[in-house]
């Protein structure tokens, strides 16, 4: 079948990469998520990956903490996500390359967006480590950028909800899940999908987004072909 999307940006949490331990890495789970992404490469597609860093860091661990001090750590800890990943799609045949917004020349190579664009067009997967570089920035806002500089015909936001809901389904079972909807609504709306700085983003470039559940990993293989999974967040009414 013909991918619907020639270029993606797969932002995924890193709380998805801890699987049931909630902490850390769950091997069986990265080994299912980079299948997954194999199988979009296989399939042509161009595959740009940001993943946060919440299996390892939260934050602040106390109110005492420097905010730009606590958003360093943060940044590190998506580099161990981002190398983790590459590890896995490389041991499945994938050629990765990863790419961090802070330097850290001995173990990948620094950001640069037009060389990024080359590995994708050379079918390379590349991991964004680090975030944007910058603290109070969040790892959304970096794929939202990401997904700009490079062109991303849509950004795959992989979560733990299978989409976008009227209010938090874990707590209302009366919950109204959305198939499509506006990044106005999100923003008007408050919704929980990314925050306001990334859903502004994607609004001001006209950069749709595809919320779905990670937890079955093919949700994205599916999404690539253009079959219906989760909910698409896009710039007007469709």
């Amino acid at each position: 079948m013909e991918p619907k999307y020639k270029r993606v940006l797969l932002k995924i949490s890193g709380e998805v990469l801890a699987g049931e331990n909630k902490h850390g890495f769950d091997f069986n789970t990265v080994t299912k998520v980079c299948t997954a992404v194999k199988k979009m490469a296989d399939l042509g597609v161009q595959i740009g990956i940001v993943v946060g860093g919440g299996n390892f860091w939260r934050g602040r661990s106390s109110g005492d903490m420097d905010r730009t001090r606590a958003d360093h750590i943060g940044m590190l800890a998506t580099v161990m996500n981002s190398l983790a990943l590459a590890d896995a799609l490389e041991q499945l045949g994938v050629t990765v390359r990863v790419q961090t917004a802070i330097e850290m020349n001995k173990i990948a190579e620094p950001y640069i967006r037009n060389r990024a664009i080359r590995h994708l067009e050379k079918g390379r997967v590349v991991i964004f480590g680090c975030g944007t570089g910058n603290p109070f920035f969040s790892t959304d806002t970096a794929a939202a950028l990401r997904a700009a500089e490079v062109d991303a015909d849509i950004i795959f936001k992989a979560t733990n909800v299978d989409g976008v809901y009227d209010k938090d389904p874990n707590k209302y079972p009366d919950a109204i899940k959305y198939d499509t909807i506006t990044q106005q609504d999100i923003l008007s709306r408050g919704l929980a999908v990314m925050d306001s700085t990334a859903a502004s983003l994607c609004r001001d470039n006209n950069i749709p987004i595809l919320v779905f559940n990670l937890e079955e990993p093919e949700n994205m293989v599916k999404a690539v072909l253009g079959e219906k999974v989760g909910t698409l967040v896009v710039e007007g009414n469709e």
